[in-house]
């Protein structure tokens, strides 16, 4: 058994086996090298996904903001024309003009104010509960109707005399 040993056949199998480690080792380290630089790239795919949705938004909002910018343009300029108008047409006219938006605004508040009190007078006639008369009446538009009024009468004019 010894005389294998010395006989070089060991010797030729132990070389062999040390020269084919390192092309093992290096097979595994391009494996795990070739892992590693696919997961770089698909970070780096998602990366830049992100970044092209993020600049989509950017571009979107911005056309938001242009459209917006255009209307309130275009509304500031239809007031401004208007208001010219009415100051070429003479004083009559300015004053029926001034007169429009306060009328329509106590016609309407005085439609829903009538329209409330024949429901809250028709639901005391029947028996029935104040506080569900009171919710039915209620609405989101009834808010909307009177929070809008007070807002144009009181908060509006007290913004443009702050010069807001």
């Amino acid at each position: 058994m010894f005389e294998l040993l010395g006989g070089g056949v060991l010797g030729a199998v132990l070389g062999g086996a040390f020269r084919l480690a390192p092309e093992v080792l290096k097979y595994f380290d391009k494996r795990n090298e070739r892992q590693h630089e696919l997961a770089m790239f698909e970070r780096q795919v998602d990366l830049e996904k992100t970044r092209g949705q993020i600049r989509l938004d950017e571009i979107g909002a911005q056309r938001d903001m242009a459209v917006d910018v255009g209307v309130l343009d275009a509304f500031k300029s239809a007031l401004d024309q208007q208001t010219e108008m009415v100051k070429a047409a003479g004083g009559r006219v300015a004053a029926l003009s001034a007169s429009v938006r306060p009328i329509v605004t106590y016609w309407v508040l005085f439609l829903w104010s009538f329209l409330h009190l024949w429901l809250a007078w028709n639901a005391w006639r029947t028996n029935v509960d104040a506080v569900i008369v009171f919710k039915t009446m209620m609405t989101a538009d009834f808010a909307a109707l009177v929070s809008g009024t007070i807002n144009y009468w009181f908060l509006d004019r007290t913004l443009k005399a702050r010069g807001l």
